[in-house]
């Protein structure tokens, strides 16, 4: 939920056909739902399909998204969305991006400071190291098959400073019309 990612630096990782962005929508629409504008960053080569996202229940119209030329300047126009204090969530969609140190530890302190919550999308398998050592919870996705139409998206804890790499999460889903 948004308010356990909250004044966090959080990473989702995934690989292949991952739930990274359907878990990371269900934050989007938490923001929503308690009011707090949420910013996405993300390159002209990747984004997600706006009627997918729609379908879940997410305001595209109230959904703030910043699509930049090149991979390596996504981290950069979340750090001005993030920067600003106007959002609670800021998502930065990386892929296979990596994000110099000490541009991580700026968004870090910002989104401390602000109490928003800062997630990265990243691919990357789960034995893969996460974006550095200033993430405080890095989660990695995974989906399957339980039905015609339904899928159980998951996360596996890697690392969480604040309850330990214990915990998992899992919820089921209907799967979009291209998936079916």
């Amino acid at each position: 939920t948004l308010s356990q990612v909250a004044g966090r630096f959080a990473e989702i990782s995934g690989s292949n056909a991952t739930a990274a962005l359907t878990l990371a929508c269900g934050l989007v629409l938490d923001a929503q739902k308690r009011g707090e504008p949420v910013g996405w960053a993300t390159s002209t080569e990747s984004s997600f399909y706006p009627p997918d996202v729609a379908q879940l229940g997410i305001d595209l119209a109230a959904l703030v998204v910043v699509r930049v030329p090149k991979a390596d300047a996504i981290a950069r126009a979340g750090e001005k969305l993030i920067r600003s204090g106007g959002f609670g969530l800021v998502v930065l969609d990386l892929g296979l991006a990596d994000m110099p140190t000490p541009l991580q530890s700026r968004l870090t302190g910002i989104a401390h400071h602000h109490h928003s919550a800062l997630v990265c999308l990243t691919e990357k398998d789960s034995k893969a190291f996460s974006l550095g050592s200033l993430v405080s919870l890095r989660v990695h996705a995974e989906r399957k098959r339980v039905g015609k139409n339904e899928f159980a998206c998951g996360l596996n804890v890697l690392k969480d400073k604040r309850r330990g790499p214990t915990w998992m999460h899992e919820e089921l889903r209907q799967g979009p019309p291209g998936l079916c």
